[in-house]
């Protein structure tokens, strides 16, 4: 198990202030999440870390530039389950630019994974990075994968991302509540897959417990794990069909409204749009939920 220091803020900033000037802590980027590709950037000093690469060499690239960030200085990729768009990117990085890759044995397997670019992690090992990084794999509920979510810790303050579920376990709850930020999916909305055109066997998987969570099951989720220490929410991989930005925020919300009075903000398909920060203080040293944001600049 792990054990933690103490430190006390999560921020939000808008991506387009480059990650060079952030001088604290650790940010969390989400690059793009939902069903055409998810990864998510891990970053300390000259440390970086990316959680999942389900996109292509050059979208990859493209993402990254934006941060001033190469996939040359990658320190690490890790790898939640082996679906394509989670892990179907993780050869092209280990064959263009010498990536280590960390997963499990199956999603190695499937991935067809270099080996001498693999490193084996079994649920629950820690995993050690440079510049106080660690990562925490939780195994999660999916169909057909070998699943596991992240808590990433930094200096003692902790972050979550958590993707692709139908639901939860109570050691998913322990390892999570309490996380200054968290990252889950809100992927439908439960009407709106119901009366949409997909076949029964599809909305009946998706709502499956080895499927994915709706919105109104992400915000039961959070309700459990919502601490006064949570202090920022990202919901991620919305579908493009069956939900919407207002109604996952709204439902979640609802769900939450008496246990969380932070910072919620929504990952979309095309990132990066935000990054959020933990462990990071003022000039003086004090912690605050200050939210910084600034125009995105597309490249």
């Amino acid at each position: 198990m792990a054990t933690f220091l103490l430190i006390e803020a999560v921020y939000s900033i808008s991506v387009c202030a480059r990650l060079t000037t952030i001088r604290m802590g650790m940010s969390i980027t989400h690059l793009g999440t939902g069903s055409r590709g998810n990864a998510t950037l891990l970053s300390s000093g000259s440390s970086h870390i990316l959680v999942d690469q389900g996109f292509s060499g050059v979208q990859l690239e493209k993402r990254l530039k934006m941060l001033d960030v190469s996939p040359n200085d990658l320190d690490a990729i890790v790898i939640t389950h082996h679906h394509g768009d989670h892990g179907g990117g993780a050869l092209i990085a280990q064959k263009r630019w010498g990536v280590p890759v960390f997963a499990n044995h199956r999603t190695t397997a499937e991935l067809g994974l270099l080996p001498e670019l693999t490193h084996h992690f079994e649920a629950l090992d820690v995993l050690q990075f440079n510049q106080g990084i660690s990562l925490l794999p939780v195994p999660v509920p999916h169909s057909g994968a070998d699943n596991v979510a992240f808590v990433a810790s930094h200096g003692g303050e902790r972050s979550a991302i958590i993707t692709d579920l139908g639901s939860w376990t109570d050691e998913l709850v322990h390892h999570v509540r309490g996380c200054q930020h968290i990252a889950v999916e809100a992927n439908y909305d439960r009407k709106r897959l119901m009366a949409g055109p997909y076949p029964s066997t599809l909305k009946d998987r998706i709502t499956g417990r080895g499927g994915h969570l709706s919105n109104a099951q992400t915000g039961e989720f959070l309700s459990q794990v919502c601490t006064d220490a949570t202090r920022s929410i990202t919901l991620t991989h919305l579908s493009e069909m069956n939900n919407a930005p207002h109604l996952a925020e709204s439902t979640v919300l609802f769900e939450i409204e008496e246990v969380f009075e932070g910072d919620i903000n929504i990952s979309m398909q095309d990132g990066p749009q935000f990054s959020h920060f933990i462990g990071r203080r003022d000039g003086d040293g004090f912690a605050t939920n200050a939210i910084q944001r600034i125009q995105r600049k597309l490249p």
